[in-house]
């Protein structure tokens, strides 16, 4: 045998607690309740099938039953947090399993809004990619066989915390965009992070000017400024952060902390490298928020 007896303490159920939930009526029979249950989650099943995947297949119906399962899951681990699953069986009883559903679907709305990453075109606003977005999100959190170990809610809680991130980076650029010295921003894509990139660098030559987008020719005349005049980065950031709102302090913080150590053209500014050589780097930061102005 050896130590083969310890190897069950390895195996940590986590089944869905929907699932948990309906086996607490094993110790707590209650037939009305379980047959109230069984047919408002047929009845869920049945509208899943219909929107989500195929209500004419044996297999639509089995992988309606999984997205429930998972959805229905998702909205009593948020609605309940730690309770324990006799807490998640009266929620059911109680409320339905319907309003768990909804919370459930609520929040893989709510995660498919925020943005995925800092680059935004108009394939984030269109409705017809928002309603496949919302499709596949539903899918990858949601889909979960009854009797298998699910993490459904942890990768909700990890993504949440990311887009929102993310989504923090966004509004930064944003508003920089609006800010920009030389007149409002507007085309519909962003990259976020060239935006910033621009706005971090741009500001170390002092006077607060906020620039989100720039040119070749303005970049020439901003590298002879800061090489004839050697302004004190640091006083060029405060100027910078000062005025703009403080909710979008971290981000910018953050940024601002990553640049003073690793930025190439920050620190190639301050030698002979040649302006050519500059502007690549450049490129590299700003990514298409560059206008490429060569007449």
């Amino acid at each position: 045998m050896g130590g083969s007896s310890m190897l069950p303490a390895l195996v940590v159920e986590n089944l869905p607690r929907l699932t948990r939930a309906i086996q607490q009526l094993a110790a707590h029979p209650d037939d009305d309740a379980a047959y109230t249950l069984a047919d408002e989650l047929t009845g869920i099943t049945a509208m899943v099938a219909e929107k989500f995947t195929n209500d004419r297949t044996a297999d639509g119906i089995q992988r309606a039953l999984q997205l429930t399962t998972g959805c229905v899951s998702l909205g009593l681990d948020h609605a309940l947090g730690n309770d324990d699953d006799l807490a998640a069986l009266d929620l059911l009883i109680d409320e339905g399993a319907e309003h768990a559903f909804q919370i459930g679907f609520r929040l893989v709305k709510e995660l498919v809004a925020l943005p995925e990453d800092a680059l935004v075109g108009e394939y984030d606003t269109d409705p017809v990619y928002a309603a496949r977005r919302l499709r596949e999100k539903f899918v990858d959190i949601c889909l979960t066989d009854p009797n298998q170990n699910w993490n459904g809610s942890e990768r909700y809680v990890t993504q949440l915390k990311q887009r929102k991130e993310v989504q923090g980076v966004v509004r930064l650029a944003n508003w920089l965009r609006r800010h920009n010295t030389e007149g409002p921003v507007s085309d519909a894509d962003l990259n976020a992070e060239g935006v910033i990139a621009l706005a971090v660098i741009f500001a170390v030559e002092g006077g607060g000017m906020i620039v989100a987008r720039t040119g070749q020719k303005e970049f020439e005349r901003f590298v002879k400024a800061v090489r004839k005049n050697k302004p004190d980065y640091e006083a060029g950031w405060a100027a910078l952060v000062s005025k703009v709102p403080a909710q979008h302090h971290p981000v910018l913080l953050d940024r601002i902390a990553s640049y003073r150590e690793t930025c190439t053209v920050l620190q190639n500014i301050r030698g002979r490298t040649a302006m050519k050589t500059l502007f690549a780097e450049l490129e590299n930061y700003a990514g298409s928020e560059l206008d490429a102005d060569y007449s």
